[in-house]
């Protein structure tokens, strides 16, 4: 049981979840976003690899605006809470393999608060 859940909650139906930031803004946006710098591809190789690597109890689910859209593309995994940013094939492959397989982290891609720089106004 994770601290967050309480003693009489139901089993967590997945083990892990992602949530991977597709949120698309207008070209030219100050904040940039997500989808810009290719998330909804680097999403869709993540579900395809997931399921390559036989990693049971995950689901990689698109996410709206995370409000990380600096430092994307973003992603976050529950129930642990962990933030990161994954720009490449490499990148995602290191989070399912050390995170979500073996559960440990990746500390070079994680974010922390504090990492993001102001946002617009």
């Amino acid at each position: 049981m994770s601290d967050a859940q309480q003693s009489d909650d139901p089993p967590l139906f997945y083990d892990r979840h992602i949530f991977f930031c597709t949120n698309a803004r207008p070209e030219g946006h100050p904040r940039g976003s997500c989808a810009a710098k290719g998330s909804v591809k680097l999403r869709d190789y993540m579900k395809a690899r997931a399921k390559e690597l036989g990693i049971k109890g995950v689901r990689v689910n698109s996410a709206g605006c995370l409000d990380r859209c600096e430092l994307g593309p973003t992603l976050v995994i529950y129930p642990e809470g962990v933030w990161y940013r994954c720009a490449t094939r490499e990148d995602v492959d290191r989070v399912l393999e050390a995170h979500v397989r073996d559960g440990g982290r990746v500390p070079d891609l994680m974010l922390r608060p504090g990492d993001d720089p102001e946002k617009a106004k």
